[in-house]
This record gives structure tokens, C-alpha cells and sequence, in this order.
């Protein structure tokens, strides 16, 4: 691992944050049978190569950091391209499906670890991973905790992330109040699609107003329920949550799709990501090759193979030539009307969606779910494995102080 003293310096996130992040969390079992079996460093370098630069995994999506450490430390991906040139995004505190643990003491233990798996010196945006399942109290002091490893130079950016709207507006609120600075961002998932457009106007607004500076919009395919397979025949059939009622209705969404000579994954992803980039903009990026202050909304998408990966950059360049400025340029005006159209035509499309969705438009499941209990157990609360991650961390950046303040970081 490097020195942290060559950190490059901070800007605000919307200066440095590409508005399309490649989501690892498809380098899970949940997804494919074997993670370690995908060719992730040609992935990850042909991300590189086509200007998809930044990352998201978590320590939550099984082997993710691992697989996705190896790849960025390839030859193949070094040889062309510097820590510098991608933006590395993880998170802290879901240890487990009902198991989480937002002690500062685990979530120092957890960024650490995650500097060793990505093997880099620094974690560009962490964000808390899915807060609604814990009270405020303890997203305020794990939010605390992100900031002191942000002023160790360890991370550059602190933001939330979850699934309910409201419930991030609200953290996001408390985090402001309580601490006198807001959140660089918050994340949602499965809340800018086409069957649910929660995280609108309204929602924004809160956003602003509580000073986050990016919002991003995730799950585009509602974890697999806006595909043609649907919910009940994908990876996750098992486990998503949402109710049958749901399911099939959106299973309903797919002869209109095809009515019209398209797919109903294509529909989705071209909707989210066109409507996003102007919809989120006044949270979004202004990293993208539009004039300069011009911000565009951040969206992450799932890749699992070079296809998908090559597709989704086609997708979202067209969509930007869809926002670029009118000019003289015979060829860039072509590619913007044709971007306009498609707009159009997909519009179109989803508008005779929602008419078949009708009660499931923009309904959203509980989370979390009836019932939930953190089967994390109290006495386990901030004590984290003595494995000397913490010891390689200290002795590298020279806070030694600041871990003997917990204890139970280093397995006492």
C-alpha cells in the first residue's frame, strides 16, 4: 500500500465523481455461481479504456472488494492507468444480511480492511450501507468516525446509503443539524425507475436543502424485477422483497415492451439513465464531457461481462449526446436528434407501462422488513478480528493514538 501522504487533494465530490459508476455487486454468488470465475480484470480495463472510472463495491457483496481489488492491481489495468485516474467507492457497517455493526470501532476496522483489499491508499467516497436498519444515533457516530479517517487521508468522501427515500432525507437532515456540515452523498436504490419514481422532485429538494452535495440513483432493473425473466427467475429469486402482487406486475410490463420491438431490460435502463442525468442534475456530476459547470445525474449499473458493460456505456453516451449544446456540427446534431427521439419513443413506452402498473406505480416495500432483528449480538458491538489490519494501519499513518482510544479495534 502506498504512502496516504499522496493523496490527491479535495474538491467537491460534484468536481470529482464520474456520473456513471460500474457497480460490483455483481461479483457475488447472489449473481453468478461463481464470482471468482468472471474475467473481471478484462472487465475492469475495459471499463478503464472506455471512460468508465469509478467503482462501487462493499464488503457486504461477498467476495466484491476481493475480486475487484485484484483486477484494479492487474498488469493489465496498472501498465495503462494510475490510482488517480478511477474513483473507488465502498461501504461500512452491513456486515450480513440481518447482522450490522456501525461502532466507530468496526467501521475504522472496516475501511481498513477495505484499503487492504482494494490495495489502495485511499477510498475516494464510503458510504454507511443501508442505514434504515439502524437508529440515528448510530449512523451520526459512524458518519463521525468516516469524517476522522477522512481527516487521516484514508477517505475522501462520507455519504449514506439505503432503499427508503424518506429515510434517507431524514438522516441526511440529522446529519446536518447535529454536526454542522452535511453529507457529500447518499445513494438509493430501486427509487428512479420505472416503476418507482420516489426520489423525485420532492425528495431532491430535501436533499439540497440538507446541503448533499451528489445524489445517486442505483438498481435501474429493481434488482432484477424490470427484466424480461423477472424476479422469479433470476439470482435473487429467493430473497427479493417484493411482494407477488408486484412481481406481477411487472411481469405484465414485458408484452408492452415487445409491442413496441423492444425489451423491457432495454426500456428500463434507457428510461433511468435518460431521465436521470437530467432529473438528478441538480445533485449530479459535473465530470462528464458536457460544457464546463454543466452537472449531469450519477447513476450505477451492475456489470457482470464485457457486454453488458460495452452496451451500458453505448446507452449512456447516447444519452449525453442528448444533452449536449446545439451546434454546427452536422454529425454531433445527427447523434442529439437521434438521442431525442429515442427519448421520445421510450417515453412513450413507459407511459402505457404505467397504465398497466397501476396501484404498483411507485410502490415501495418495507425495509426493514417486518420483524428485523440485528442478530449482531451487543457484546459483538466494536469488537472486530485481531487479524493486525488495524496495527498495518496505525503503523503506516502513524495514528496509533487515535486506535488506542477503542480498545476493542485491536481484539482487547
Amino acid at each position: 500500500m502506498d504512502s496516504l501522504a499522496a493523496d490527491p487533494p479535495r474538491r467537491p465530490l460534484r468536481e470529482s465523481i464520474p456520473p456513471l459508476v460500474m457497480g460490483t455487486a455483481t461479483f457475488n454468488t447472489q449473481y453468478v455461481p461463481d464470482p471468482f470465475d468472471l474475467p473481471a480484470p478484462s472487465i475492469v480495463s475495459r471499463a478503464l479504456d472506455l471512460g468508465v472510472n469509478a467503482f462501487d463495491t462493499s464488503p457486504y457483496y461477498g467476495p466484491s472488494e476481493l475480486i475487484l481489488g485484484d483486477a484494479l492491481s492487474h498488469p493489465s489495468v496498472t501498465s495503462k492507468h494510475h490510482r488517480s485516474s478511477y474513483f473507488l467507492v465502498t461501504k461500512a457497517g452491513r456486515i450480513a444480511g440481518d447482522e450490522f455493526d456501525y461502532s466507530p470501532a468496526w467501521i475504522r476496522y472496516s475501511v481498513c480492511r477495505s484499503l487492504e483489499r482494494l490495495h489502495t491508499p485511499y477510498l475516494d467516497l464510503v458510504y454507511m450501507h443501508d442505514v434504515e436498519f439502524v437508529s440515528p444515533p448510530e449512523v451520526l457516530d459512524a458518519v463521525r468516525e468516516l469524517r476522522r479517517l477522512r481527516d487521516e487521508g484514508a477517505v475522501r468522501y462520507v455519504g449514506i446509503s439505503g432503499y427508503p427515500v424518506e429515510k434517507l432525507c431524514e438522516l441526511a437532515e440529522m446529519i446536518q443539524k447535529e454536526t454542522g456540515e452535511p453529507l457529500d452523498a447518499a445513494l438509493s436504490y430501486g427509487h428512479f425507475t420505472i416503476q418507482n419514481t420516489t426520489l423525485g422532485a420532492s425528495a431532491m429538494q430535501r436533499f439540497e436543502q440538507a446541503g448533499v452535495d451528489v445524489v445517486l440513483n442505483a438498481s435501474m432493473l429493481g434488482m432484477g424485477l424490470l427484466t424480461t425473466r423477472g424476479a422469479d427467475a433470476g439470482p435473487m429469486a429467493t430473497w427479493h422483497p417484493s411482494p407477488e402482487g408486484l412481481r406481477q406486475a411487472t411481469h405484465d410490463l414485458v408484452p408492452v415492451a415487445q409491442d413496441a420491438d423492444e425489451k423491457l431490460e432495454v426500456v428500463a435502463i434507457r428510461w433511468s439513465l435518460d431521465n436521470w442525468t437530467r432529473d438528478g442534475a441538480p445533485r449530479g456530476s459535473c465530470a462528464s464531457r458536457l460544457p464546463s459547470g454543466t452537472r449531469v445525474g450519477v447513476s450505477v449499473m451492475g456489470i457482470s461481462n464485457i457486454a453488458e458493460l460495452e452496451e451500458t456505456y453505448r446507452v449512456f453516451n447516447s444519452v449525453i449526446e442528448g444533452l449536449e449544446p446545439e451546434t454546427a456540427d452536422t454529425e454531433q446534431m445527427r447523434k442529439r436528434q437521434w438521442s431525442l427521439d429515442r427519448r421520445a419513443k421510450i417515453q412513450g413506452v413507459v407511459e402505457k407501462m404505467w397504465a398497466v402498473l397501476g396501484e404498483w406505480r411507485d410502490y415501495s416495500w418495507s425495509s426493514p422488513g417486518l420483524g428485523f432483528v440485528n442478530t449482531r449480538k451487543p457484546g459483538d458491538i466494536g469488537v472486530t478480528p485481531n487479524d493486525g489490519i488495524l496495527r498495518n494501519y496505525a503503523a503506516k499513518t502513524q495514528v496509533s493514538c487515535k486506535i488506542e482510544e477503542i480498545p476493542a479495534a485491536l481484539g482487547a
